[in-house]
């Protein structure tokens, strides 16, 4: 397995002034990083493959649908036939940084609710949708790893059994999710269970602790989580996502109010250290 690290602890935009951070991240000794690809240009997201290059990182990347206009399971075709026109915007960004892995939450726009379960119609819209991207990214060589959120933040997909059911009804070879531990231990009977029951449609895991702070600090049943993940075979990315207040905008998405840690090196330094002691 690999040990990544997600940018997104510092910024939703990683520019030049920044690159330094893949350095330090580097000499702690992880793998790869995760890009955030919310916005941009091509150009712009080649420089940070070339630089991730130049620190002999690998990545993956993460992106999320911006509003409703780009709205995967919107009734409106032109919603989402712009969705479609963002996740490809988003593979053809993430094969720029050099990413063969493009996961996140690009389901429904974050923090919409309709008052209701999701359709069918919803899936089904959804599912269509991300059949095309997928298409799409296997050209690249790409796989996409859809995210469950908690039911705060989303209602489209937030249990493992939802997600799986959902990755079969798009039935792509290159189209997984992505098991987060900080939403599975909010809406998981069985936290520990349910990766099994996720098994080898699990193709990205997020290592984030149950108040999104240093994975190790907090009450996720980490020796079982590490067990279980090694019993389904997984042999990809275990990366770490971590939030504070540092991003006003983000820190509101993900509902982030106080500090969760002292420092950010507590986060990646230790962070490391503790997945590399459960592997």
């Amino acid at each position: 397995m690999k040990i990544g690290f997600n940018v997104l602890l510092w910024t939703t935009n990683l520019v030049e002034e920044e690159f330094h951070l893949l350095e330090k991240l580097k000499k702690v000794g992880y793998d790869g990083v995760e890009i955030p690809v919310f916005g941009g240009d091509i150009e712009h997201f080649q420089k940070i493959g070339q630089a991730l290059k130049n620190n002999g990182l690998e990545s993956t990347s993460v992106t999320v649908i911006p509003d409703q206009s780009h709205n995967p399971i919107s009734d409106n075709k032109a919603d989402r036939e712009g969705a479609v026109e963002h996740l490809k915007w988003a593979i053809d960004c993430s094969d720029a940084i050099g990413s063969k892995l493009l996961c996140g939450p690009f389901h429904q726009p974050l923090g919409e609710f309709s008052g209701e379960p999701p359709t069918t119609e919803e899936k089904q819209r959804g599912a269509e949708v991300h059949q095309q991207a997928s298409d799409y990214a296997k050209k690249s060589n790409i796989s996409l790893s859809i995210e469950p959120l908690n039911r705060f933040e989303c209602y489209f997909i937030n249990t493992v059994e939802d997600t799986c059911s959902y990755v079969d009804m798009v039935d792509r070879e290159n189209f997984g999710f992505l098991f987060d531990t900080f939403h599975s231990n909010i809406e998981e009977k069985d936290p520990v269970g349910c990766i099994e029951v996720g098994g080898k449609r699990i193709n990205h895991i997020h290592i984030s602790e149950n108040d999104r702070g240093t994975p190790g600090k907090g009450h996720v049943p980490w020796s079982e989580t590490f067990a279980a993940i090694k019993k389904i075979n997984y042999d990809n990315w275990l990366t770490i996502e971590a939030f504070g207040r540092a991003l006003p905008d983000l820190a509101a998405a993900t509902r982030v109010w106080r500090d969760f840690f002292p420092s950010k090196e507590e986060v990646y330094e230790e962070g490391y250290k503790f997945i590399k002691g459960n592997l």
